[in-house]
C-alpha cells in the first residue's frame, strides 16, 4: 500500500511582509501602502502572493502591516475572509502594535516576525515562508519548499536570474555548482556570474524559507545583537551564509506559466513608470502575465458591479475601446479608448478620448478631456477639455511627470490646478 505523500505547504505558513510606503510610486502611496496599491483591474498588489500561498496550499497566512494600513487591512477583511478556524485556516492582520516597547515599532523585516513569535508558535507548522507583499508573479511554492527540505538547508532563497548588468540594483547572490549560496552581496558595482552563465546573476526575491524552530532561535539571538538592523536581506541572511547553509533556489523552476514555453513573469511596479507599464502591458493581444488562468487565479475582493457599458455610436462621438482592458460597472460614454486599463465604476464622457491610459476605480473623465500616457489616481474628476500627455513642460506645471514621460494626476494636484 502506498503511503499519501503530503504536501509541504500543509505543514506551512506564509508570513507576509507588507508595511512598507513604497515612495517610488509617489502620490499614489500618499494613502495607501505599496502592497495595497490597485493593480491589473479589480486586483491589489498583494494578492498576488496571497494567492500564490493558497494556490499552493498554504492555508496558515500572516500580513505584517506598517504604513498608513487602513486601505490593506480594510481589503484583506473583504477580500481574504473565507478562511475558516475550524478547518485549521488562518489570516491574521499584524499591524504593529507597539507589543516590546511604547517607542518600539517594527524595526525590520526580520524584527517583524519577531514581535509575532507567539502568534507564529500558535500556528504550530514546521516551516515558514517569508513573502514581500509587493511583487506582482505567479509561483508554486511547494517547489520551493521541497528543494529546502530536499537540500538540507537552513535558509533557501527565492532568487531571479538577470543580466549581469542590470544586477547592481538588487541583492544578489554568489553561488556553488550546487546553488549553495557562498556570499550575499547588497547592490555590487561587479556582480558575480553563475557557474553555469557568467553573463547572468541570481537576484534576491525577498523571498525565504526557514523551519521555524531554526528561524525562531536565530531571531531570538538577532534581538539581542546590538549591532543588527534585524532585517533579512541586511543581517540574518548574510550570517547565514557565513557561518551555516544557503541555498538559492531558481524562480524558473517554481514559475506558474500559461505555457510552457512563456517567459518567467515577475514584475516590481515600484516606480509609476513601472507600475504604468505593467499594467498597460496586461492589453497586449497575448500579455506575459496570464489574468485568465482558471488553474492558478488571483483570488481577491471582487465589488458586486454591473458589467461594463457602452453607449453612443455618431461621429466623435462613439463608445468604443481597442486593446484595452474594462472593468465592471465601467460607462463608457461616447469616448475613444486605445491600450488603455479601466478599473472598476469609472465613467467616461462624449468627446474624450484616452490613450496609454491607466485609470483607477471610480475616476470620472469629463467631455472633451484628452487623456494619453496616464496614471488617474482613484476618484479624481478630470475636468472637461483637459488635455494631458501633449505638452511635457505644461503637464509638469501641476503633475507629475516621470522620467519616461508617464503623467501621474491626483485630485490634490487638480484642486491646486483648478485653486492656480
Amino acid at each position: 500500500m502506498n503511503t499519501p505523500v503530503t504536501r509541504l505547504s500543509s505543514r506551512s505558513m506564509a508570513f507576509v511582509l507588507a508595511g512598507g510606503r513604497g515612495s517610488r510610486l509617489m502620490e499614489l502611496t500618499d494613502k495607501r501602502a505599496k502592497p495595497a496599491v490597485y493593480f491589473g483591474g479589480k486586483t491589489r498588489i498583494i494578492d498576488f502572493a496571497l494567492s500564490n500561498a493558497l494556490n499552493s496550499g498554504i492555508r496558515k497566512m500572516a500580513i505584517a502591516t506598517q504604513y498608513k494600513a487602513h486601505s490593506l487591512i480594510r481589503h484583506c477583511q473583504r477580500g481574504w475572509s473565507f478562511f475558516r478556524a475550524e478547518r485549521n485556516e488562518y489570516l491574521d492582520i499584524l499591524p504593529a502594535s507597539q507589543r516590546v516597547a511604547e517607542n518600539k515599532w517594527y524595526m525590520g523585516t526580520a524584527d517583524a516576525v519577531t514581535q509575532n513569535i507567539d502568534i507564529v508558535d500558535s500556528y504550530d507548522v514546521d516551516f515558514v515562508l517569508i513573502l514581500a507583499g509587493d511583487h506582482i508573479y505567479k509561483m508554486d511554492y511547494e517547489v520551493m519548499l521541497r528543494q529546502h527540505v530536499e537540500s538540507g538547508a537552513d535558509v533557501t532563497v527565492g532568487c531571479l536570474t538577470v543580466p549581469r548588468e542590470e544586477a547592481s540594483a538588487f541583492g544578489v547572490m554568489a553561488i556553488d555548482k550546487s546553488s549553495r549560496i557562498t556570499s550575499f552581496l547588497e547592490k555590487p558595482k561587479d556582480p558575480p556570474g553563475t557557474p553555469d552563465d557568467p553573463n547572468v546573476t541570481l537576484a534576491s526575491m525577498g523571498i525565504y524559507v526557514f523551519s521555524w524552530p531554526f528561524l525562531r532561535q536565530l531571531l531570538i539571538d538577532d534581538a539581542e545583537d546590538p549591532n543588527s538592523k534585524h532585517d533579512f536581506g541586511g543581517d540574518i541572511i548574510p550570517l547565514i551564509v557565513r557561518n551555516g547553509k544557503a541555498v538559492a533556489h531558481r524562480f524558473s523552476d517554481s514559475c506558474v506559466r500559461h505555457s510552457p514555453d512563456a517567459p518567467v513573469y515577475w514584475r516590481d511596479v515600484g516606480t509609476v513608470d513601472a507600475f504604468w507599464k505593467a499594467n498597460i502591458d496586461l492589453c497586449d493581444f497575448t500579455p506575459e502575465l496570464d489574468l485568465w488562468d482558471r488553474q492558478w487565479p488571483i483570488w481577491t475582493y471582487s465589488e458586486s458591479v454591473p458589467p461594463a457599458k457602452f453607449v453612443h455610436d455618431e461621429e466623435d462621438r462613439r463608445g468604443t475601446a481597442v486593446s484595452s482592458l474594462v472593468s465592471g460597472g465601467c460607462i463608457i460614454s461616447g469616448t475613444s479608448i486605445r491600450d488603455s486599463l479601466l478599473f472598476t465604476q469609472v465613467h467616461t464622457n462624449s468627446y474624450a478620448s484616452l490613450e496609454g491610459a491607466v485609470l483607477l476605480p471610480y475616476v470620472n473623465v469629463g467631455r472633451h478631456a484628452r487623456l494619453k500616457n496616464v496614471v488617474i489616481d482613484r476618484g479624481v474628476q478630470i475636468p472637461e477639455r483637459l488635455v494631458v500627455g501633449e505638452d511635457p513642460e505644461e503637464d509638469a506645471k501641476w503633475f507629475r511627470v516621470t522620467e519616461g514621460g508617464v503623467t501621474l494626476i491626483t485630485q490634490d494636484m487638480l484642486d491646486r490646478r483648478e485653486a492656480g
